[in-house]
């Protein structure tokens, strides 16, 4: 594993163990990438690059735009996932990618909660990412949806993967209750463009088994060929 800062934010390159394979992104907080490594080593994942970027500011970084809190406990959304993905665009990647033994076949972004948001964002704002995995994204996201209808993919993905706690809708804040009408209409947003497409509704809430769930995600990018 090598790491660097950019910009205060720490990237964890796990390389694979062959040159030209895949490459995947995962925003998320720090230490969860060698856990989610170890994942997908166990379940036979094919040989990926995985880069782990955490140090974030999660409630800025991740969000579309502004947002208040959703609830009397919560934190509010700044909006500043357009100056994050400027950063992954112009040192991110380049740095990270420059490092490797020759250029990954293809180059894929995923993410948890707010970072599974900012993956399927990503493909309205930028053509770096062919394949994206959002588990239990935070499609609630409020215009998010708007948003989407308004909008064309900059670069539709050649696959997009997405799933849910079976619970998540259940969330009596009605912010949070619309998420599975939201993932499943983006689902059918990205079918009806003609994008492999797929879908799992897993046991359990939005706090459960995220290692587990975000292995399983890029592991089926992986295994799309």
């Amino acid at each position: 594993m090598e790491s660097f800062q950019a910009d205060r934010r720490i990237v964890e390159v796990f390389p694979s163990q062959a040159p030209s394979r895949p490459i995947v992104y995962l925003n998320t907080f720090q230490g969860m990438g060698e856990r989610v490594l170890r994942e997908l080593r166990a379940r036979d994942c094919p040989d990926v690059t995985l880069v782990a970027i955490s140090g974030l500011d999660w409630n800025h970084d991740m969000a579309p735009w502004a947002i208040p809190p959703i609830s009397s406990d919560d934190t509010p959304c700044t909006g500043g996932a357009d100056g994050f993905l400027e950063l992954l665009a112009e040192s991110i990647i380049p740095k990270t990618e420059a490092s490797l033994p020759a250029a990954p076949i293809w180059r894929g972004i995923a993410g948890y909660s707010l970072a599974g948001l900012f993956a399927v964002y990503a493909t309205f704002k930028t053509a770096l990412f062919s394949r994206v995995a959002s588990m239990s994204g935070s499609l609630w996201f409020p215009g998010f949806m708007a948003f989407t209808d308004e909008r064309e993919p900059m670069r539709l993905p050649d696959h997009l993967y997405l799933s849910l706690g079976e619970g998540e809708c259940r969330s009596e804040n009605p912010y949070l209750a619309c998420v599975e009408a939201n993932t499943l209409k983006v689902r059918d947003d990205f079918a009806a463009r003609g994008v492999d497409t797929c879908f799992r509704l897993n046991p359990g809430d939005h706090y459960t088994q995220p290692i587990e769930r975000t292995a399983a995600g890029i592991r089926w990018l992986v295994e799309r060929g």
